[in-house]
């Protein structure tokens, strides 16, 4: 079964994939795919977590303010969570749609996480690509987020579960 995505980034970036779905629990749609495209790879704190050929697991929590990528690398070892900051997650039967608020946090193995592109978010503040609501509201979330790590509520149990 495929699932399809619609990731929309302001202003006007979208991308559009059809995914392998792992499981479909209503709320949360897992599925796997590979991170393509990317002009150079992401690196968190000097070392490179994601780059093009890794695999993602994700999982899209309808009508929450975030998803969560479990990233791999080609050998299969887990390199930690992404996770993506978003205005909504919403479903209509075997479509997905994601609008993202440029904030990311990625986690390490061993707990450390990182609040990335928050000079993105401050940018399309600036030229006024978002208003100053949506950037609170980013960063509410962001800081929500990281909170519940700190206190081992984060990520939600399934995310441990494949």
């Amino acid at each position: 079964m495929k699932i399809h995505l619609i990731y929309r980034r302001i202003p006007n970036r979208i991308l559009e994939r059809d995914d392998d779905v792992v499981a479909d629990l209503g709320e949360v749609v897992i599925a796997k795919s590979r991170f393509e495209g990317m002009l150079v790879p992401l690196k968190v704190n000097g070392v490179e977590v994601i780059r093009n050929g890794y695999t993602m697991l994700y999982f899209a929590f309808i009508g929450e303010n975030y998803d969560v990528l479990k990233v791999y690398d080609e050998n299969g070892e887990f390199k930690g969570l992404y996770v993506d900051v978003l205005a909504y997650t919403k479903r209509e039967g075997n479509t997905i749609e994601m609008l993202d608020l440029f904030l990311d946090i990625f986690v390490f193995p061993d707990g450390r996480a990182f609040l990335l592109d928050e000079d993105e978010l401050e940018m399309a503040l600036n030229y006024g690509v978002i208003d100053r609501d949506t950037f609170d509201f980013a960063y509410s979330v962001a800081r929500e987020i990281l909170e519940r790590l700190k206190r081992g509520e984060f990520p939600p149990e399934v995310v441990w579960k494949y």
